[in-house]
């Protein structure tokens, strides 16, 4: 199973010496894939809950960099770790824009873009942005078709009443070929059913295994549904953690745990069949000393 961490991009992490210093000594320290996330706005008084076991917004996202921004720049000053979105609200980007974003990160990094996207929760958010809620999944959909169509056609084109695309040339290919892998979140029944019948794989979150392979499972029946090999498809794993001193109750890990019990639940998910997990612990930390401190000892641990 490989194992990555959440970047450094929002609160006290949401800044040029913290991105430059996780994003270096996390690839140093044995981490195989790096993340970003998508915020664009925190409600002072939210109408939708966040998708938490309080769901309450962490006061932390209030300070939260550009996902692509960071990327592009971590690519420069990496050489191995893959470059992943867990997740894009795909939705927000005109697609165009967003294949040569992503492709140019592509271009930077040599081949290491992980591209990750979902729909998001935050009806406030779409409104902010000039998207219509109802229209989310649709425009997913349709996004994935200009990503396919720019990244491997030349010329490329797109037949759309809301993305039209003529003939055209669009030369920002990325390095890996036909396309970087994609990835898609999602915890409904149709969007696993869109992992299996589209994506490489599905961006999970940490759950009881129970429910994790149950999901899971619909990604696997719908890609067998359409031709395609299930065993192809990754599942790759988010894991927010608090790490604490003291054991933690069983019904918490790996929400909240020793170093030890989090080390177990990520040992438990490689043998389930989970393909990679992520780490993020900017909640549980203050600073880069602490953040930089506790990977090195998870990583240690497994």
């Amino acid at each position: 199973m490989r194992i990555g961490l959440a970047m450094a991009q929002y609160g006290t992490f949401a800044s040029v010496d913290s991105v430059k210093r996780v994003a270096c000594e996390a690839e140093a320290i044995g981490y195989q894939s790096v993340w970003v996330g998508d915020r664009a706005m925190v409600p002072i008084a939210p109408k939708d809950a966040y998708p938490s076991l309080d769901g309450l917004i962490p006061d932390e996202h209030r300070r939260f960099l550009d996902p692509l921004a960071v990327l592009s720049g971590i690519a420069l000053i990496t050489s191995r770790v893959r470059l992943g979105t867990s997740t894009l609200n795909a939705p927000w980007y005109p697609p165009l824009l967003l294949a040569r974003s992503l492709a140019t990160i592509d271009l930077l990094s040599g081949g290491r873009l992980d591209a990750g996207f979902g729909l998001g929760w935050s009806t406030e958010e779409y409104a902010a942005v000039g998207v219509p809620w109802a229209e989310r999944a649709g425009r997913l959909e349709e996004t994935l078709d200009v990503l396919e169509e720019v990244w491997t056609r030349d010329p490329a084109s797109h037949e759309s009443s809301r993305w039209p695309i003529p003939p055209s040339y669009v030369h920002a290919k990325p390095v890996q070929r036909p396309r970087p892998p994609i990835y898609l979140g999602g915890f409904t029944p149709a969007a696993l059913e869109r992992v299996g019948r589209r994506a490489d794989g599905w961006l999970g979150v940490a759950m009881p295994f129970s429910d994790l392979l149950g999901l899971w499972n619909i990604a696997r029946v719908s890609a067998e549904r359409v031709g395609r090999d299930p065993d192809g498809l990754r599942l790759v794993l988010r894991v927010n953690a608090t790490v604490t001193e003291s054991p933690a109750p069983a019904n918490m890990v790996p929400y909240s745990g020793t170093v030890e019990q989090i080390a177990d639940y990520l040992r438990s998910a490689a043998m389930a069949g989970v393909h990679e997990a992520f780490l993020d612990l900017q909640l549980g930390c203050t600073n880069g000393d602490q953040l930089l401190a506790l990977a090195q000892r998870l990583i240690r641990a497994l």
